[in-house]
């Protein structure tokens, strides 16, 4: 019952706060959202960069906020001695009952508002340096709308009133803001998880969804723990799930459509699934990171949904690609391009991408009205990325046979090792984060060395079936330290290397094991999962140290 009436509570205030936006939408008052995971180096940043002069704030949080310079208004109460603080810091801060009174009986008119006019500025988390404040207008915004009921619509489906909608990123989220604007215009049912990543499927089971927005890392769990639970079966169970498996993926590889590969399995294996995340589930979105093909391809099958792999950011306003339901041929990419823009491939040389080769790769560039205003008060940042109309988005590309686009690394994070090499480490995580045996890894190296070193978070549940297995005991932390473990997932990993042709420099040499998962209370990673490159070196540098050393 306690966690039912937590969750009613986050769920309530979600709603408030997006209530409050709407209300800003038609007041034409431009909105900037924060996330409660920045920190308050980042926070006050935001404030005084963008010269905030009120900020609205859930009433456990009014403590992070009274180093700031805006008058605070509570969600909630406030206390005697949460006015005091304020005042000795020269702050008006009030609850929301002071705030309601002091509004009276005030009408006031709707402003006229145009379609230039700059709706929200969303600073992104970043993974280095400060955040950038991302100006976004009306017209962004509504093409965005408008171009996701027109994807809907061409693959046969429609968004109405009935929808319900599972919003699990956070309101400072370009994805999730866009998606809530598209269910409010169709008078959908939007509810808000709990606010604890461990309880997320219950939340699903509970709201009973039939759309689902989430990023990569929380697929992988909803994967591993449906993993878990059919390799927890019995010989009978699993037997029948694998068959079933095949035979459906098979059809569906043959251009069956998903509801119509195997419908006796669907009802009497695959239904247990649907089950287990609600029963009315129907479209899975994925973005903010690539989707690996071994997690889209089971999800596809057993969960009887529509799994959409989108990419955009928030430069774009969300979704510029989008991967077509029950086109198997695209499982690993974010399909073509959305209606609504151009995009173009830009060679990258130095990472030995060609975009007029066979195999097109290079920078996605992207063109068309949706883009960004531009950063506020940045235009230096701005010219950076804008040119020649074409938005750079540092992420690179290959583009398919099919017309579909794979996001396949980073422009920026690219390094070369002692003997000249360029290594491009976001694919290689890309390639070695589709083991089973681990949840997430870093990998790095540098110029003074000759080697690949990482550090990986295990998988928890296949880690100790290998411990039972291999006679090994001891806490999940204790077995990190195992030498006999480490060596486990070093072999893994360099079956892996083998299997995807991967050249010797890009194999990995030595690893740490880190039972705790990679988080943003050490600043590790960004509220949307991205590896904070710089933050984790400096909190892992002894580590890496060790690592170098040791091989030595």
């Amino acid at each position: 019952m306690e966690c039912s009436v937590k969750s009613y509570l986050f769920s309530f205030l979600n709603s408030f706060i997006l209530f409050h936006l709407q209300a800003c939408n038609a007041l034409g008052v431009c909105c900037i959202p924060l996330y409660d995971t920045l920190g308050a180096g980042a926070v006050e940043f935001i404030i005084c960069h963008a010269e905030i002069p009120i900020v609205f704030v859930e009433e456990k949080k009014i403590g992070e906020f009274l180093i700031s310079f805006a008058a605070i208004i509570s969600f909630g109460g406030v206390t005697n001695g949460q006015k005091e603080e304020a005042s000795s810091h020269g702050l008006s801060i009030f609850s929301w009952e002071e705030f309601l009174i002091m509004g009276g009986e005030l009408q006031l008119d709707l402003p006229e508002k145009k379609k230039s006019d700059i709706c929200l500025i969303m600073y992104t988390s970043g993974t280095t340096g400060e955040p950038k404040g991302v100006m976004i207008s009306n017209e962004s915004i509504l093409l965005n709308i408008a171009g996701i009921d027109s994807f809907i619509q061409s693959v046969g489906e429609v968004f109405s009133q009935d929808d319900v909608y599972l919003s699990y990123l956070p309101l400072a989220h370009i994805f999730d803001r866009i998606f809530e604007e598209v269910f409010i215009s169709h008078g959908s049912k939007i509810g808000f998880w709990r606010g604890d990543v461990k309880l997320l499927v219950e939340d699903i089971a509970e709201l009973r969804p039939t759309i689902f927005c989430a990023v990569p890392r929380v697929l992988d769990r909803i994967y591993s723990g449906l993993n878990a639970k059919i390799s927890a079966g019995g010989i009978l169970k699993k037997t029948l799930f694998n068959f079933g498996y095949k035979l459906k993926l098979d059809n569906m590889r043959k251009g069956i459509r998903h509801e119509n590969a195997a419908p006796f399995f669907d009802k009497l294996v695959f239904s247990k699934v649907k089950e287990r995340l609600g029963g009315k589930l129907r479209i899975i979105l994925s973005g903010g990171a690539p989707l690996s093909a071994q997690v889209e391809e089971f999800l596809r099958v057993v969960t009887c949904a529509h799994i959409v792999q989108g990419y955009g950011l928030t430069e774009t306003c969300a979704g510029s690609f989008s991967s077509i339901p029950n086109e198997i041929s695209m499982l690993g990419t974010v399909g073509p391009p959305v209606s609504h823009i151009d995009v173009r491939l830009e060679s990258v040389p130095e990472m030995g991408y060609n975009a007029l080769s066979s195999i097109p790769r290079g920078e996605i560039c992207v063109r068309g009205n949706v883009l960004f205003s531009g950063y506020y008060k940045r235009e230096d940042l701005t010219q950076e990325v804008m040119i020649d109309g074409w938005f750079h988005t540092g992420d690179v590309g290959e583009w398919q046979s099919d017309g579909s686009m794979k996001v396949i690394d980073r422009k920026k994070n690219i390094f070369k090792l002692s003997h000249g090499e360029y290594v491009a480490v976001e694919n290689l995580e890309n390639v070695y984060g589709v083991l089973p045996e681990i949840d997430s890894i870093w990998v790095y190296g540098n110029s003074f060395e000759s080697s690949l070193v990482a550090v990986v978070n295990p998988n928890q549940q296949e880690f100790e079936r290998w411990a039972a297995q291999n006679g090994i005991t001891g806490s999940f932390a204790e077995l990190c330290e195992n030498s006999r473990a480490k060596e486990h997932i070093l072999a893994e990993l360099t079956k892996i290397a083998k299997e995807k042709k991967l050249k010797g420099f890009e194999f990995i040499k030595a690893i740490h094991l880190d039972p705790v998962p990679f988080d943003m209370e050490r600043d590790l990673i960004t509220p949307t999962y991205k590896k904070k490159r710089p933050q984790m070196l400096k909190y892992y540098q002894g580590k890496i140290d060790a690592l170098y050393k040791g091989m030595k």
